[in-house]
């Protein structure tokens, strides 16, 4: 039995099972993390090469259901670790329970930063996020202010994880072969337990300033300082300029003028 990659689930099996390999090589177990889930495994790739390291719990979430038949019945050491299941849908404490576990994975590109976005959610419970992405997302995941590529997914992701951008992945390895470039980061959690200021309004800043990148940082905050005179230099700059901490400082400005 073979599995068909469909074009609808972004789907593109992974063929070199040495870049399988260097995946599973660089997952680090942050924090003592030993129990992984892998999303999309398809055919298990890479599950092959987690499941050989020996020192890790590895868990599969695959929402096609010819893939999680083909897993079932020829990687019999994830019985009971096999959950059908779109990862996006899903609470993962229903699944997972509480304790902290890692995500890896040759993510499908048709949402991989929304995997992103709702692995920042459980922050707290994923130590380490490892795995292939469009090298366009990996490398705004991974970049530092001051660049193009410099974004919304690149703050909130760098906010609570340190990213590494590990190295890239041509697009003959795969079948069928995605017309793009893929990259592998690894991002670990960092000490950051809380911010000093609201999250909502955090999120909400960083969306509305890179809304308005071209324009300075007064033109996107204006809606909570209209009217008031308030002046800071980071006012006078550009979303892409400015760092996380940056980003916190202007929404504790952002706080006061609106209690003000």
């Amino acid at each position: 039995m073979t599995v068909k990659a469909k074009k609808h689930l972004g789907q593109h099996f992974l063929t070199d099972l040495s870049i399988c390999k260097r995946i599973t090589d660089q997952y680090q177990k942050h924090q003592d993390c030993k129990r992984v889930l892998e999303i999309g495994p398809g055919m298990g790739a890479l599950t092959n090469f987690l499941l050989s390291r020996g020192d890790l719990d590895i868990h599969v979430m695959e929402i096609d259901k010819e893939s999680v038949d083909y897993l079932s019945e020829n990687k019999k050491e994830l019985n009971g670790k096999i959950y059908p299941a779109d990862f996006l849908k899903v609470k993962l404490e229903d699944i997972m329970g509480t304790a902290p576990f890692g995500v890896v994975g040759n993510f499908p590109y048709n949402i991989s930063s929304q995997i992103l976005f709702k692995c920042i959610d459980y922050r707290n419970q994923i130590p380490e996020i490892m795995g292939m992405f469009q090298k366009e997302v990996a490398v705004r995941v991974a970049e530092k202010p001051g660049s193009k590529a410099y974004g919304i997914i690149s703050v909130l992701l760098q906010t609570y994880y340190d990213i590494e951008y590990c190295f890239t992945v041509d697009e003959h390895v795969f079948d069928p072969p995605p017309k793009v470039k893929s990259g592998v980061i690894r991002c670990v959690r960092n000490e950051r337990k809380s911010l000093p200021c609201d999250e909502k309004l955090y999120k909400q800043v960083i969306k509305a300033t890179f809304g308005m990148r071209r324009k300075t940082i007064r033109n996107g905050v204006k809606q909570w300082i209209k009217g008031k005179n308030i002046d800071h230099p980071l006012f006078d700059l550009r979303p892409e300029r400015l760092s996380v901490e940056d980003f916190i400082t202007l929404t504790q400005i952002v706080e006061k003028a609106i209690k003000a």
